[in-house]
């Protein structure tokens, strides 16, 4: 497994993430190899996520590309290149329904 997918996937349950779900896109896009997607109960938690991820990969010297939605704090984006971190407010996951919009994609396993 990607190291830095389980870095992602040890850092968000660190700070109680749920519904992970990680999409393998490598034959579908050029993008990115892999979206991370998890759900938080509240905006608070969505940036604990975030934070605790961003910080445990830059321990790893693992360089942030791009970060999205710190402002609102119902969907938080992190580009890290290989792999897009997608952190949701419950509900706002439900309503983008990112795992639809990429049915074809294979779901992994950690």
């Amino acid at each position: 497994m990607n190291e830095i997918l389980t870095a992602i996937f040890k850092s968000a349950c660190d700070k109680k993430a749920s519904d992970i779900v990680i999409l393998d896109l490598r034959k579908l896009t050029s993008i990115t190899d892999y979206f991370f997607i998890c759900s938080a109960e509240s905006p608070v938690q969505v940036r604990a996520i975030a934070d605790n991820i961003i910080e445990k990969l830059k321990d790893k010297k693992t360089k942030l590309l791009h970060e999205e939605g710190y402002s609102f704090s119902n969907w938080i984006l992190l580009d890290y290149g290989s792999v897009i971190v997608h952190i949701f407010l419950k509900e706002v996951r439900e309503f983008y329904n990112l795992e639809l919009l990429w049915a074809d994609a294979p779901v992994v396993g950690l």
